[in-house]
């Protein structure tokens, strides 16, 4: 499997394990796990047949860390991004003094206003390294990093959450625990 297939492999499990299980005739289930087996039918049954050992491969590989198996490699999910409901069981976590935000340059005036929302997915999405928020913001245009005083904010009672890839959700970060450029 070439590189452009991964891509394209990634961008539909995306979909159907964080957004829209249906389109892969999937359920996932309260935290978001779905059956190997299940997931590589519904796959094929979009024409994007794989193996197993592909699908490894598109896990192991995904640039974001994405996705994970559970220890038996019996079952996958995403690991945060979900706009459909599920309980991914990340507990609160000690958060470092600062934080980042990736984002496109066009959304800044918004965010100025009504600082960073999770709009349809669960959480905010931070990062602790800034070439990773920075990376994060160019998907859609000129990346502007932000950042975010997450001791400030957890002084003030915010939760923060930690997944095992490393991106750190909250519900919400106010304006002014913004630092624009």
């Amino acid at each position: 499997m070439n590189a452009q297939e991964q891509k394209c492999i990634s961008k539909f499990l995306s979909l159907v394990l964080r957004h829209q299980p249906d389109v892969a005739g999937l359920s996932l289930d309260k935290s978001g796990w779905v059956a190997v087996n299940d997931l590589l039918i519904g796959l094929a049954a979009n024409e994007r047949r794989i193996s197993f050992a592909e699908l490894q491969t598109v896990v192991r590989e995904n640039d974001k860390g994405r996705f994970e198996f559970d220890e038996g490699g019996h079952r996958i999910r995403a690991r945060q991004g979900h706009s459909v409901g599920v309980d991914l069981g990340y507990t609160p976590k000690t958060r470092p003094e600062i934080l980042y935000h990736g984002t496109p340059e066009k959304f800044v005036d918004a965010i100025r206003r009504k600082g960073l929302l999770r709009q349809q997915r669960h959480h905010v999405h931070l990062h602790a390294d800034r070439a990773v928020a920075s990376s994060v913001g160019q998907r859609r245009g000129k990346p502007i990093v932000l950042v975010i005083r997450s001791l400030a904010m957890h002084k003030g009672g915010q939760q923060f959450f930690v997944t095992s890839n490393n991106v750190w959700l909250t519900d919400h970060v106010p304006p002014d625990f913004i630092g624009f450029p």
